[in-house]
């Protein structure tokens, strides 16, 4: 697995990355409905964006054109340069709900998706014993999903993802049913992957403070039909510091995009 690290992005680093996905024109309507309507930026390779937006201005929607479950009214999304496909790009995905299964130990969850797409026996197993032991799961490897806690569970959730080396991970309000200090604590694992791995990361969250803490740059969707409204850059250093004046003018910043219009 790559060992790629992530620095601070300053806008001359971003400028410097190979495009990973280019959305183009992206338009959405279902029925007289109009969600997307001509929908433009790039993310970079190896960059986390993260979304946000207000409540049903389909932030959601967007993932699921990425990953091809419907199709744009107009528009495209490329990966690579090509039409972003699951059956060509390696996507995965990270849910809301903590989504292990639950007859499979720890160790068997994390290697099952490797195992589905054959990846090779020695891959799996390197990347199977990375993910453990950098997500601290070595003492729940044999142990299933219901001897676990949810927070652990979501772990091994995340660490099933990013063993796979995925062109690009998605990320739907995974912490959105967790309590204040659990959600830290996972955010900072998967900050803590991301920095080792060098995945393509894109999360969605209502929660600003959630993504000025996670995201190199933040996208802001307008209300529905939802365009991108502005994107803002966030160069502060992980680990952040929620109470920091900096972080806060953020923060601040982009709630009150979000509440005018």
């Amino acid at each position: 697995m790559s060992a790629e690290r992530q620095e601070p992005m300053t806008l001359e680093k971003r400028e410097e990355r190979e495009i990973k996905v280019s959305v183009q024109g992206l338009c959405k309507n279902f029925g007289s409905l109009e969600v997307l309507k001509d929908v433009n930026f790039n993310i970079k390779k190896g960059e986390f964006v993260c979304v946000v937006g207000p409540t049903g201005c389909g932030k959601t929607t967007f993932l699921n054109l990425l990953t091809k479950l419907i199709e744009p009214t107009e528009g495209k999304i490329l990966i690579d340069g090509v039409p972003a496909d699951p059956k060509t790009h390696n996507i995965s995905f990270v849910f809301q709900e903590p989504s292990s299964f639950s007859w499979l130990t720890v160790e068997k969850n994390i290697s099952f998706a490797m195992e589905m797409k054959n990846y090779s026996r020695d891959r799996i197993k390197k990347n199977t014993e990375t993910i453990i032991k950098m997500m601290g799961l070595e003492e729940f490897r044999s142990a299933y999903p219901s001897e676990i806690s949810v927070s652990t569970e979501q772990k091994v959730v995340i660490g099933r993802s990013f063993a796979l080396e995925p062109d690009i991970l998605l990320m739907d309000e995974p912490y959105a049913q967790m309590d204040i200090k659990t959600r830290y604590y996972l955010e900072d694992e998967v900050i803590r992957m991301w920095k080792e791995l060098g995945t393509t990361v894109i999360f969605i969250t209502h929660n600003i403070e959630e993504a000025v803490y996670l995201a190199e740059r933040v996208l802001i969707l307008s209300q529905k039909p939802a365009t991108v409204k502005e994107e803002v850059l966030v160069t502060l250093p992980h680990p952040r510091d929620v109470s920091s004046s900096e972080f806060i003018k953020i923060r601040k910043y982009i709630t009150d995009k979000i509440k005018w219009w």
